[in-house]
Parts: structure tokens; C-alpha cells; sequence
């Protein structure tokens, strides 16, 4: 199977098969969805998933853009998100626990729907509202690393939305070696004067930012998660809480699956199509002081895009992404499809410049389509004294050389090839899970 061998190259070893295992016997059982001779008895919340998964790929298909609905090129890598939804969620039904906590991965090259940003590590737990937590690890040294506080589902319904509230790691006390501890609960536990931050009421799940700037020299963080006021050793889950996993399991599919994979043709829809606008995210999960701008790209295989944008100075962190049009990130271990503050080449003028093509254009900042005609840009600026939204504007691939700056450095396909293992090697370096 293509996409099998396709993400193979991704390092998912014993995760990628436990993955697709599940997936795999999960479609064949939808496949088969006769009853048995024990019709139900047995696997009577197995089989409800089975059948409700089976509908799906219809609904997917609905949500596709008109224009990409029957092709088959589009639609096979339909299926493929319809995958990445099943894996991500599988894993939280089978590990996720608010009284004995980890932190899963989530956003990553591997489930890249919904944009992920190409220089974040980015993991989530469930936990409990109300409950006792124990934070503690290594910071490392990323430009942000933080968490957010989310109320998820019943506990942020009705008609007063809690924004998230984030936390940094990095704001912390710790020791000269960058081991911090810290407690996460409603009010500060009598007698304890370490490190605490509050807890906020209906928080039940927290969401990790993990990003890196200098992908060649930054070290990663470590972190652990423990519930306090629960015994240390987790006892043996019962039938009635795996069932209702189980059950729950597709109802999370359908939100996780449907949630942006109409994005970008909604862009395209409002009229940003080759030119872009902010994205407001500052209740809908965006990082604390981070603007964000998008806008849908289309090209032929014989032009290109010139993105302009007037660096702010003091800026913390700023890049660039590239996705597909069910807003899937470009894939950024083989292509060069995001580029940040530290990857970028700056004009003299302190302008960055970058080319947005099919073709290696012979630039340092390409950002590769990686065979895309149309999709998405975003990018953010954090910490930034000005957040300019950058200019697009489409060229003809054969006079991008006569429209930069005569000073723009060459790129030879020999350093290309070489830039390229560098860069799938330097991210293979970091978490991918």
C-alpha cells in the first residue's frame, strides 16, 4: 500500500505498526459488519464502532471542495486523513487516563490534518478538574515552551466559552542543569512553598507546545505527569470504563476528522486565494502574544509565488508553512516547506523573500509545494514588535530571477540534495512523538 510504505520513512516502527494494526482490523471488521454467531455479546461496543466508523468515508467525501471531489489523486489521500483520525484517537482511547496522566503524542508529521506548525513538538493529556498534578523535567532550551489549559466537551459547554490559559515552563524556577517541579491544582497545597500554578476550574485537558527555532543546536525538554491524590499505582481498568471508551471512540474520530479539513476552500470561498489576511486564534487555542496570518495558494506548474514580508525587529520566533487543501502541513521532513527566523535568508534591504513553486526555483528560501498546485499559506509572528501580513504575488517561473534582487544567492541542486538530509536528519533528531 503506498501510503503504508510513504510513512514508513516517518519512523513510526513499533508505533506505526500497533497503528495500523488497529486501523487495518478496524476496516475489516466495518467491512464484515454481518453479526456473528454470538451476534453482539461479546464485542457489542466493538461492533457499534466498527459500523459507525464504516460511514465515514462518505461524510469525508461530502466535506471534499467541488472542484477536488472525483479526483481519485485527492480522494486517496482523503482516506489517508480519514487514517491519521482513527490512529491519533486510538491511542487516546487506549492510554489517555485523567487519574494516571500522560502526555500523548498528538499534532506531529504524522497526524499533520489541521496545520500543524512544522517547528513544534506538540503532545496532550487528559486530566481531571479538580485534581492534584505533579509537573517536573529538564527545560532544555526552545524558544516556547508551554501548556495550555482547556475545558474540553460537557465542561465548556453552554453559553460562556472558556479561552484557554497557558502556562510557561519557562518562567519557572530550576537548577543550574534546568530541572524544574511544579504543581498544578485548584489552590496551593497547605504547607508547600515550591513552585504552583492554579489549576483552573473544568480544565481537563492539557495541550504541550514544544518549539524549536534553531532546529541544529536547540535542545528538546523533558516532562512527566502524575496525579497526586491518587494512589501511585493504577489499578486495573474496569469492563464498563474500556466500553466506554470504546464507544466514545468514534464520536472523537468525527470531531477530529471534520474539524478544518474544509479550511482552506472557505479561504478560497471569502476570496484569499494568492493573497492573505490575519487569522484570529486568541480564543481558539493560539499562542499567547502570536499573530497569525493565512491565506489559499494556486499555481500552474510553470509559475510561481513571491511572498514579501518586512521582518519586525525583536521578534521571539516567526515562520512560514505551506498545506495542503484539506489542510494537512506539507510534508517538511523531505521538503523544504516551512522555513523560520533562523532558516530564512534576509534581504539586505531586511526583507524576507521566498518563492513558492513546484520547480526548485534556486533560492535559499523555496518553499516546495511538493507537487500541491493549490492549498494554503500560514505563518505567524510571536513576540514580534509588528505583525505584518506578507504581500503575494504570482510570476511566471521563468522571470522569478529578473523579479528578486539581483544580489539573491544561487542554489545548486548539489546543495539542495545536501541542504535537504541535513534538514530530515536535524528533525528526525527531535521528538517525533
Amino acid at each position: 500500500m503506498p501510503y503504508a510504505k510513504t510513512r514508513s520513512l516517518f519512523g513510526w516502527r513499533s508505533a506505526r505498526s500497533f497503528c495500523l494494526a488497529v486501523v487495518f482490523s478496524t476496516m475489516a471488521a466495518a467491512q464484515n459488519n454481518a453479526p456473528s454467531g454470538n451476534e453482539g455479546t461479546t464485542f457489542a461496543a466493538w461492533d457499534a464502532f466498527a459500523g459507525q466508523l464504516r460511514s465515514l468515508g462518505d461524510q469525508l467525501v461530502a466535506h471534499l471542495p467541488e472542484r477536488l471531489r472525483d479526483d481519485p489523486q485527492v480522494r486517496q489521500e482523503a482516506g489517508r486523513v480519514l487514517l491519521e483520525a482513527v490512529a491519533a484517537e486510538t491511542i487516546q482511547a487506549i492510554s489517555a487516563d485523567p487519574d494516571y496522566p500522560v502526555f500523548l503524542p498528538s499534532s506531529n508529521i504524522t497526524f499533520d490534518s489541521s496545520q500543524p506548525n512544522a517547528d513544534t513538538t506538540y503532545k496532550t493529556a487528559v486530566i481531571a478538574p479538580g485534581g492534584q498534578y505533579r509537573l517536573r523535567g529538564v527545560l532544555g532550551s526552545l524558544v516556547i515552551f508551554n501548556v495550555a489549559q482547556y475545558a474540553r466537551g460537557a465542561a465548556n459547554s453552554g453559553s460562556k466559552k472558556v479561552p484557554p490559559t497557558y502556562d510557561d515552563f519557562k518562567a519557572l524556577h530550576h537548577d543550574a542543569a534546568g530541572h524544574f517541579d511544579v504543581i498544578l491544582s485548584p489552590t496551593r497545597p497547605a504547607g508547600y512553598n515550591g513552585e504552583w500554578w492554579e489549576l483552573k476550574p473544568n480544565t481537563n485537558f492539557l495541550f504541550l507546545r514544544q518549539v524549536a527555532y534553531d532546529w541544529t543546536t536547540e535542545r528538546d525538554p523533558t516532562l512527566s505527569i502524575e496525579r497526586l491524590d491518587k494512589p501511585a499505582a493504577r489499578p486495573r481498568p474496569d469492563a464498563a470504563e474500556l466500553e466506554k471508551r470504546l464507544r466514545d471512540l468514534e464520536p472523537a474520530i468525527s470531531r477530529s476528522l471534520f474539524l478544518l479539513v474544509d479550511h482552506v476552500e472557505q479561504m478560497r470561498k471569502d476570496g484569499y486565494i494568492n493573497r492573505l489576511k490575519p487569522w484570529d486564534l486568541a480564543n481558539a487555542g493560539g499562542v499567547p502574544k502570536q499573530f497569525y496570518y493565512e491565506g489559499a495558494y494556486e499555481i500552474g506548474p510553470d509559475e510561481a509565488l513571491i511572498l514579501e514580508a518586512k521582518v519586525p525587529e525583536g521578534c521571539a520566533y516567526w515562520s512560514t508553512i505551506l498545506t495542503n487543501d484539506l489542510f494537512e502541513t506539507t510534508d517538511w521532513y523531505n521538503h523544504q516547506s516551512s522555513l523560520n527566523g533562523t532558516q530564512a535568508v534576509i534581504d539586505h534591504d531586511g526583507t524576507f523573500r521566498a518563492v513558492i513553486s513546484e520547480k526548485d526555483p534556486g533560492v535559499p528560501n523555496w518553499l516546495d509545494t511538493a507537487g500541491y498546485r493549490s492549498g494554503s499559506i500560514q505563518g505567524r509572528w510571536n513576540g514580534c514588535s509588528a505583525q505584518p501580513v506578507p504581500s503575494v504575488r504570482k510570476v511566471a517561473f521563468a522571470d522569478l530571477r529578473r523579479l528578486l534582487p539581483p544580489d539573491t544567492k544561487a542554489v545548486t541542486p548539489a546543495q539542495r540534495e545536501e541542504a535537504l538530509r541535513d534538514r530530515r536528519s536535524h528533525v528526525q533528531q527531535r521528538p517525533l512523538w
